[in-house]
């Protein structure tokens, strides 16, 4: 048993501003040791996300009280029993979804739907159903098996993806999520090819990311969408054909005619239906919509069926890209450090742990694309 500070969330929902209200609590927590199959992981870094403000504005319910934070990187201190192919001082990516390798769509190459991994981050536990975080006698749940605004966590085997160590991490930390989630959404559920075109909805961390991606992926024209005047300057600056403010008059048009009709694949990750709407109106004929935003569990989106069956049109979801983590984090990094995927550029500010209620009030402004907790 060690004892940490982590931030933690003690009711939701929670209104803003944050900064006055105050939804994290910077508490003293005790912390056992790994269990079989885990790792005590000490933080270096974690990007706050709009899925971690998402559960303190209650769009996103989870069990209370809870240790937030999701996307992080750290280094590997000690290891439970079983875990054979980790070393103390490795340096680690956590990915919010752990997966089984038995399940259903384990099995058929899709752990980011494992299904004991989203049942224990639902009951805010460990993949293996532990919870290995307390206060004052009192169990404090963890946020999708990471809980990483907290100088350690004990997080499952099947949580941890190794990297390498002289890659910052500040950096690091943005491929758990925001780079998993936007790049896998457009190369992997998106599959967009050489010499397409395509529509990022939404230039948050992870829209940003996406764009990034699609820029990899040789996309001829890359049309980025977002009502912030300040998102769509930086989208040009990454590499964005044309950004368009969706509320403009002639805004659907503007892109219609730009793509001769529409984009051949429109990627929504604002997780609002108006976004939703807007990237499926601008699909072309015979063209992909994809949705990675997460929407409120109570929003309804409606379409006309025909389009789907007189042009052809597929709307697709996406979930952490779609991606396998072993696999396309390492696929990443090596595109980061070729200077394909500039992730650094996502990086808006840094801060640290006592100044995160001020960070979420950023967040939820639009005034960051990605704040970094520093430990």
């Amino acid at each position: 048993m060690t004892t940490i500070r982590a931030a933690v969330l003690n009711a939701s929902p929670v209104a803003a501003p944050y900064a006055e209200t105050r939804p994290l609590a910077i508490e003293t927590l005790e912390l056992e040791a790994p269990g079989r199959g885990e790792a005590l992981v000490r933080i270096k870094a974690a990007g706050l996300c709009h899925s971690d403000l998402s559960v303190v504005n209650g769009a996103r319910p989870r069990p209370v009280p809870m240790a937030l934070g999701h996307e992080a990187a750290g280094i590997v201190e000690a290891l439970g029993d079983g875990v054979d192919d980790l070393a103390v001082g490795d340096h680690v990516v956590m990915v919010f979804v752990p997966s089984c390798g038995h399940c259903a769509p384990c099995a058929e190459g899709r752990p980011a739907l494992c299904e004991p991994g989203a049942a224990a981050n639902g009951a805010g536990t460990l993949l293996g159903g532990a919870i290995r975080l307390s206060y004052r006698g009192e169990r404090v749940h963890h946020h999708i098996g990471v809980s990483a605004f907290a100088e350690a966590a004990v997080v499952s085997r099947h949580s941890l993806v190794k990297i390498d160590r002289d890659l910052p991490f500040e950096h690091a930390a943005l491929f758990g999520c925001a780079v998993l989630t936007g790049v896998g959404a457009v190369v992997n559920t998106a599959a967009v090819r050489a010499g397409q075109s395509v529509a990022i909805v939404g230039l948050g961390g992870v829209g940003l990311a996406a764009l990034l991606g699609a820029r990899a992926a040789g996309a001829a024209t890359i049309v980025a969408v977002d009502p912030l005047a300040e998102k769509r300057t930086l989208a040009l600056e990454l590499g964005a054909t044309v950004a368009i403010d969706p509320r403009a008059e002639g805004a659907e048009a503007e892109v219609k005619a730009l793509t001769r009709g529409g984009v051949d694949a429109a990627v929504e990750l604002a997780g609002a239906v108006p976004a939703l709407d807007f990237a499926y109106r601008i699909t072309r004929r015979g063209g992909l919509t994809v949705t990675g935003g997460l929407a409120a569990p109570n929003e309804r989106f409606a379409i006309p069926p025909i389009s789907l069956v007189a042009e052809e049109r597929t709307l697709k979801g996406s979930y952490i890209g779609s991606c396998v983590p072993t696999r396309d984090i390492p696929r990443y990094v090596a595109m980061f450090r070729a200077g394909l995927l500039p992730v650094d550029r996502l990086l808006t500010s840094t801060g640290g742990l006592d100044d995160i209620n001020a960070a979420l009030d950023a967040l939820a402004e639009g005034r960051t694309v990605r704040h970094v907790i520093t430990m």
